[in-house]
């Protein structure tokens, strides 16, 4: 892998992640791009203990470009990437965490905000990852050396993110399909370097201190490989729908080994999950006949913060349940954080087994 680092006009990081070492990239951006935004503003929620961070320049991101305009489509004058490319990496515009704190983080005029909520900047970097330079692909079409390169780039980016000041998670996702709520339809995802651990992490890991058999997530995996709910395999992945899944569709897929992040993934381990992954990418888009939207979210080990009883694995979901109705989180889910599934897990991963591969 050839990893070349250049920079965009406002000073943010661009990195293109090529499979030739003769991979060439001496255009460079000739934008004249406004100054970039302060970090946005976090507020702890005295309720739930909880922080969330109030950017209020997002609002202004861009929404929906025409393909001819598409600012991760390469070399035209409005593209965030001057040069073709395999994999490109850059920091986000329009960023929800960032250490350009200036003279501080975006207040919004609000010096005491009140109430029991403390207040600090949203410190930390959002980057986003664009899987090929085609408009009209996906992730589920691209072949095993592509996708072994986003996995390089993945680990590359969650080391890099993990040794900057003040960042305790790194999250690797990618939202799919305009059901989801995406804002740009070229295939790419995102990472984010919190300056926290995530509400969803810190409970899966204090479930997994209280667990009384040993290792939860192990057992969790070595039960599920034995049970009628895997949808594909290898040697060194298990992809399954779990026993309580939240939505319709809820795909889990594992490394056999317990490792705690990407970047502790062996060579042949990263070469492996490819072919699962694009499976299940292509039995859930098979399984109605249209692009299924989804949501894809790799849960890695905090930085620093008892990453012994972590276990790598991504979880994906889709809030489609039938191919002309959607679930949407209301009431109960939104509300109280109280999941109702409308799709029995097991008939779920009969469906994925069963449905069409497409591609």
């Amino acid at each position: 892998m050839k990893r070349t680092i250049t920079h965009l006009t406002d000073g943010r990081e661009l990195i293109y992640y090529d499979g030739r070492d003769d991979a060439d990239h001496g255009a460079s951006d000739t934008r004249d791009l406004p100054p970039r935004p302060l970090a946005s503003e976090l507020r702890r929620d005295p309720l739930l203990d909880e922080w969330v961070a109030v950017a209020r320049h997002r609002q202004t991101r861009t929404h929906l470009p025409s393909a001819e305009e598409c600012p991760l489509c390469p070399a035209h004058p409005g593209s965030e990437i001057p040069s073709p490319y395999e994999v490109a990496v850059f920091e986000n515009r329009f960023p929800s965490f960032s250490f350009n704190t200036g003279q501080g983080a975006e207040t919004g005029g609000h010096d005491d905000v009140g109430g029991l909520s403390e207040v600090r900047p949203g410190i930390g970097r959002c980057e986003v990852v664009c899987f090929t330079a085609d408009h009209n692909a996906s992730f589920s079409s691209l072949g095993d050396d592509r996708v072994g390169l986003v996995m390089e780039a993945w680990a590359d980016r969650t080391a890099e993110l993990s040794a900057l000041p003040g960042v305790e998670q790194v999250f690797c996702f990618e939202n799919r399909g305009a059901e989801i709520g995406i804002t740009l339809p070229h295939p790419h995802g995102q990472i984010y370097a919190y300056p926290y651990v995530t509400p969803r992490t810190r409970r899966m890991l204090d479930t997994a201190a209280r667990y009384p058999g040993g290792n939860l997530f192990a057992d969790v995996l070595a039960a599920e490989r034995r049970g009628p709910r895997v949808v594909a395999a290898n040697e060194h992945w298990t992809a399954f729908v779990p026993a309580a899944a939240r939505y319709p569709f809820e795909v889990h897929v594992y490394p056999h080994r317990r490792v705690p992040d990407i970047p502790a993934l062996a060579a042949e381990e990263r070469a492996a999950f490819g072919p699962v992954y694009t499976e299940v990418l292509r039995r859930l888009d098979g399984l109605f006949g249209v692009a299924m939207p989804y949501v894809a979210a790799w849960h890695q080990a905090p930085v620093s913060h008892r990453r012994d009883l972590a276990h790598l694995h991504l979880q994906l979901f889709s809030i489609r349940r039938a191919p002309d109705k959607l679930k949407y989180l209301a009431g109960s889910e939104s509300a109280m954080g109280a999941f109702v599934n409308d799709v029995l897990p097991e008939e779920a991963a009969r469906m994925l087994r069963q449905a069409r591969i497409t591609g």
